[in-house]
């Protein structure tokens, strides 16, 4: 789960700096676009992690499960990022009535999978390698404590 959510800010990061490009400000619409945004950029990195966690768990390297995980989700994944973004296109550039709320819901979530995807491909499988190193080690750690105690 580490791995999962700290692919987000990304996504967030991406958000906040379309909207910042295009002088909008942070209101209900461009929250309630951001809510929209973490739950998608969550199932990116979860498609790539839970391939990987599989392979690692049968016995491959961390390194090696991240990179295949990433290659084999990777259609996948640009597939709905970017049938999302197309489809909130047409938000993010309203006009006429109504269209402030709009233009920042639809800044926020185009923005946001745009640099959520392009950055998430790169540090979905770095951040899980990271997670699958820490996570070795404190079992390694535990382990010798336990072994340290019973003796």
């Amino acid at each position: 789960p580490f791995a999962v959510i700290l692919c987000v800010p990304t996504g967030i990061f991406g958000a906040f700096l379309f909207q910042y490009m295009r002088h909008l400000e942070n209101n209900v619409y461009m929250q309630i676009g951001l809510i929209m945004l973490i739950g998608l950029m969550a199932k990116n990195a979860i498609l790539i992690v839970e391939f990987a966690k599989v392979r690692v768990d049968n016995g491959m390297k961390p390194v090696q499960a991240a990179i295949e995980a990433a290659v084999l989700r990777l259609r996948p994944i640009l597939m709905t990022s970017l049938a999302f973004i197309i489809g909130c296109i047409p938000l993010a550039i309203a006009t006429g009535a109504g269209a402030g709320a709009r233009k920042a819901m639809g800044t926020t979530v185009v923005g946001g999978m745009i640099m959520g995807t392009v950055l998430g491909m790169f540090f979905i499988p770095v951040l899980f390698v990271a997670v699958e190193k820490v996570a070795a080690k404190l079992k390694w750690l535990r382990q010798r404590k336990k072994i340290s105690i019973g003796s």
